[in-house]
């Protein structure tokens, strides 16, 4: 009995949502790190965000796998591209950020953990930076007529948003090290961590729209 292929839409929905989760949890971080910012219970809501933003690394880190997968499995030539590097880079930071988030949460050292793992975070993000810009060029590398096709003007604006994303990621990166630094240093370190949280929220709500964006984008154009 042969079996249907698999939609587009279908093979590709686990990598969109992968994105569009991303951000709801870069939310979730924000809004923790506003509470915290609030006094509303700074410890649990530091630890809480930690975790969660941890969970939302993995889950960017997924959605890029599954999407560099789909695109290799369409190109064999797309392989040389993967920035398998990366990627590992962001699911070994995400998974250790949860890790010392429920640390953390337990009353297991905070004052070392939280801030090691905020400046991780930044790496993280610094590391993931190119992931969607990559992912864009791997698409026009695996449809070279895009830019001369109806989906032109598309292309231009899903191209702006992913190198958008990409500096923001950096920049948020870049700040997240330096707050985690003077946080591990033990200056003013409850508020520096929430901080550095919230725009680490923020920056993943943007990158992981801009994910969904790229992914979504690819899925209309098959």
């Amino acid at each position: 009995m042969s079996v249907a292929p698999e939609s587009p839409m279908r093979q590709n929905a686990p990598a969109a949502f992968g994105g569009l989760v991303d951000a709801i949890g870069g939310v979730a971080t924000a809004v923790l790190a506003i509470c915290g910012l609030a006094d509303i219970n700074p410890p649990v809501m530091i630890a809480a965000a930690t975790i969660i933003f941890g969970v939302a690394l993995l889950l960017e880190g997924s959605a890029c796998v599954a999407e560099f997968a789909q695109i290799a499995r369409s190109d064999r030539d797309a392989i040389e591209m993967e920035p398998g590097g990366n990627v590992a880079a962001v699911l070994l930071i995400g998974a250790a950020g949860i890790v010392l988030g429920v640390l953390a949460l337990v009353g297991f050292n905070a004052g070392l953990l939280v801030p090691s793992a905020v400046i991780a975070f930044g790496v993280a993000m610094v590391l993931g930076s190119s992931l969607v810009p990559q992912l864009h060029a791997m698409r026009h590398a695996a449809h070279p007529g895009l830019a001369e096709s109806r989906f032109a003007a598309r292309e231009v604006l899903v191209s702006q948003i992913a190198s958008g994303s990409s500096v923001a990621q950096s920049l948020a990166g870049l700040a997240a090290i330096v707050l985690g630094i003077l946080a591990l240093a033990g200056l003013n370190q409850p508020t520096l961590i929430l901080v550095a949280l919230l725009q680490l929220g923020v920056t993943l709500v943007v990158t992981g729209g801009a994910l969904t964006a790229t992914l979504f984008g690819a899925m209309q154009r098959r």
